[in-house]
C-alpha cells in the first residue's frame, strides 16, 4: 500500500474540487510520486462518485466517515486528510471525533473546512459558526502539536446564495411567469461570495506541499473575486429574463421554517441560523478579506455572472 491522501466529503461543494486538483496535480509529482487518493463518500453509485472514479489515481471510499478510526487511519497509510464535516448540531463531537483519531494514527496534516470567518466567534448567536471556533480552538492546544492543520474559513457559496435567481430565470423560461424573489442578499450588503469548487482547489494545494510548517494553525478566509449585493443579483436576472422582477424579497430566510419542521433538532438551535447572514448584510464579508495566501496560491476566479450561467446550463 502507498501513502494516501484521504478526502472526507470528496462529493460535496469543496471536496469535488480537492480531488479533481490532486488527481492532476500528483500527476508526475516528484514530492508524492507514489501517493493515492481515498475519496470517502457515501455511495459509489451516484453520479458525482462515479465521476471522480474515472480521474487518475483516485479510488472511491463508500463509508460513514465518523466510522473511521486510528487503526483504520494506520492501515490505510493515510498521511494526509481533509474534511469537510456537516454543520449540524452534533456537528463538533464528529469531527473531534475524526481528528483525534487522526492525531492518534499519526496523520501528518489535515486540510478542514470552516465557516465565515467573521462569524467563527464563541459568542456568535447562530451556533454552527461556534461549532468551528470550538474545533478550531481544540486544534490549537498543545495536545495537538503533532497535527499540522489548517481551517479554511469560505464565505457564501454561489449555490446557496444564488440558488433561487437560477430558479427564477429557469420557470420563466418555461411559463413566463415569476413567482417572488426570494434572496438571502441584502438589497446593498456586499458578500464575498464564492463558488466551492475553488475552495476546493486552495486545499489541494495546501495538501500537496512537501512542508507544511508554515501552513500549521493557519486559518485562511476565502471569497469570490467580486462582491455581490442583492440589487445587482436582480440585475443579472433581468436580464436573462428581458424584464424587470417584479417581486423581490431581500434578506429572505423564510427557507429556515423550513428546515426546523423536519428537523429532529431544537427548533430555536435552527432557528438561530437566521442570525448567519448578518454580517455579509453589514458588510463584513468583502471579497478584500480574503487572506493573501490564498490569492497567492490558487486566487479564486469565478465571478457571480460565471456562476449564474453555469447553474443555468446545469
Amino acid at each position: 500500500m502507498a501513502p494516501t491522501f484521504l478526502i472526507v466529503g470528496a462529493t460535496g461543494n469543496t471536496g469535488v474540487g480537492v480531488v479533481e486538483t490532486l488527481s492532476k496535480d500528483l500527476t508526475n509529482n516528484s514530492t508524492w510520486p507514489n501517493v493515492r487518493i481515498l475519496a470517502q463518500t457515501r455511495s459509489k453509485d451516484s453520479s458525482s462518485a462515479q465521476k471522480l472514479a474515472k480521474l487518475p489515481g483516485v479510488e472511491i471510499l463508500a463509508k460513514p466517515w465518523i466510522e473511521i478510526t486510528s487503526d483504520w487511519l494506520r492501515e490505510h497509510e493515510v498521511v494526509r486528510a481533509f474534511i469537510a464535516s456537516h454543520n449540524l448540531p452534533n456537528h463538533f463531537a464528529e469531527e473531534s471525533t475524526f481528528l483525534v483519531e487522526a492525531l492518534n494514527a499519526g496523520v501528518e496534516y489535515v486540510v478542514r473546512i470552516s465557516t465565515t470567518a467573521a462569524n467563527v466567534r464563541p459568542d456568535f448567536l447562530a451556533y454552527y459558526p461556534r461549532q468551528h471556533w470550538a474545533i478550531e480552538a481544540m486544534l490549537g492546544t498543545p495536545e495537538f502539536e503533532k497535527l499540522h492543520w489548517s481551517s479554511l474559513q469560505p464565505n457564501v457559496f454561489y449555490a446557496y446564495y444564488i440558488n433561487t435567481a437560477a430558479d427564477l430565470i429557469k420557470k420563466f423560461r418555461k411559463d413566463g411567469k415569476q413567482d417572488v424573489l426570494r434572496l438571502m442578499a441584502s438589497e446593498d450588503g456586499p458578500v464575498g461570495v464564492i463558488e466551492g469548487r475553488e475552495v476546493g482547489v486552495f486545499a489541494a494545494k495546501l495538501l500537496l506541499e512537501k512542508d507544511t510548517t508554515k501552513h500549521n494553525k493557519a486559518k485562511y478566509v476565502l471569497n469570490g473575486p467580486e462582491d455581490l449585493t442583492g440589487k445587482k443579483i436582480v440585475e443579472m436576472v433581468e436580464g436573462y429574463i428581458g424584464q424587470k422582477v417584479e417581486n423581490v424579497s431581500y434578506k429572505d430566510l423564510t427557507f429556515l421554517e423550513h428546515m426546523a419542521a423536519q428537523s429532529n433538532e431544537s427548533r430555536e438551535v435552527i432557528m438561530s441560523i437566521r442570525h448567519a447572514p448578518v454580517t455579509g448584510w453589514d458588510g463584513k464579508c468583502t471579497a478584500s478579506t480574503t487572506s493573501k495566501e490564498v490569492l497567492e496560491i490558487a486566487a479564486p476566479k469565478v465571478t457571480p455572472a460565471q456562476a449564474l450561467k453555469a447553474m443555468l446550463e446545469e
